[in-house]
C-alpha cells in the first residue's frame, strides 16, 4: 500500500510540475549594435494559449522593473494578469515612469531616489513604459493571459515551465519586429508529457523604424540639465 501510495503522488506530482517547452530565438536583418555586434537575443516574449479548454486560474505575482542609470531594468518583463511590477528608483534623481499606449495605461507621478512605486495589470497587453523626464528610458512589460511564458536571455535560448500536456498556440512578441512578421511566426504546437524542443524561431527586424516618443502631455521632452534632472524639477 505504502509503495502504490508513492507511485500515486509521484504522478500527481509529475501532472502538477507538468512538461518543459524549451529552444532558441535569433534576431535578423537588425540595426541594433547589440544584436550585431555582441548577438544579444534577450527580450523576445513567448507565451502559449490553450487550444480548445480555458486558461486555469493566475495567481498573482510581484516582479521588479529597477530604474538605474537612467534605464529600466529589465528591459522586458513578462507577468501574467493581476500580477504588479514594482518599480524602485535605484537613481539619484527623480523619475516618473508612465505608460499611455495600448496595454493598460497608467503614471506613478514624480518620486525621489531610494523610493519605489507599484502598478497592478488587470488587462492583457503589451505596455510600452517611459520616463516623463528621461527621453531614452524605454521599457516592455508583457501582461498574458496565461501561465505559461518566457523572456528569451541574451543567448535567445528560453524555456517555459510546469506546461501541462496538451494543444497550445504558440505567441511570441519583440519590440523590433513588424506584427506580420510575428504573427508568420505563431504556430499551434502539442506539448507530450515528456517536453518539448521547438526548432531555432528566426525573427528579422526588417522594416522597424524607432521612433520618438512624446512625454506623458503628448508634449516634446524639454532640454536635460547635466545633473540629469530637468527644468523645474524639486530640489534635492
Amino acid at each position: 500500500m505504502i509503495w502504490r501510495w508513492l507511485i500515486c503522488s509521484s504522478v500527481a506530482l509529475g501532472v502538477a510540475l507538468g512538461a518543459l517547452v524549451s529552444g532558441e530565438v535569433e534576431l535578423t536583418n537588425s540595426k541594433n549594435l547589440a544584436v550585431r555586434k555582441h548577438k544579444d537575443y534577450a527580450g523576445v516574449v513567448l507565451w502559449l494559449e490553450p487550444v480548445g479548454r480555458a486558461v486555469p486560474a493566475l495567481p498573482p505575482k510581484r516582479v521588479e522593473m529597477r530604474q538605474k542609470d537612467k534605464l529600466f531594468q529589465p528591459h522586458v518583463v513578462a507577468i501574467s494578469l493581476g500580477s504588479t511590477v514594482d518599480l524602485p528608483n535605484l537613481d539619484l534623481i527623480f523619475h516618473n515612469a508612465f505608460s499611455n499606449f495600448s496595454g493598460q495605461p497608467f503614471d506613478v507621478g514624480l518620486y525621489p531616489p531610494r523610493t519605489s512605486k507599484s502598478v497592478t495589470f488587470r488587462h492583457a497587453g503589451i505596455v510600452r513604459v517611459f520616463c516623463n523626464i528621461h527621453a531614452t528610458m524605454s521599457a516592455i512589460i508583457a501582461v498574458l493571459n496565461t501561465p505559461w511564458y518566457a523572456v528569451t536571455q541574451a543567448t535567445g535560448k528560453y524555456a517555459i515551465a510546469a506546461v501541462p500536456p496538451g494543444e497550445y498556440q504558440l505567441r511570441l512578441f519583440h519590440e523590433r519586429a513588424m506584427p506580420e512578421n510575428l504573427k508568420f511566426l505563431e504556430r499551434r504546437i502539442t506539448v507530450p508529457e515528456s517536453g518539448l524542443v521547438l526548432p531555432l524561431i528566426s525573427i528579422s527586424e526588417t522594416g522597424f523604424i524607432p521612433a520618438p516618443h512624446l512625454d506623458k502631455y503628448g508634449k516634446d521632452y524639454p532640454p536635460v540639465a547635466n545633473d540629469g534632472t530637468y527644468p523645474g524639477a524639486p530640489k534635492r
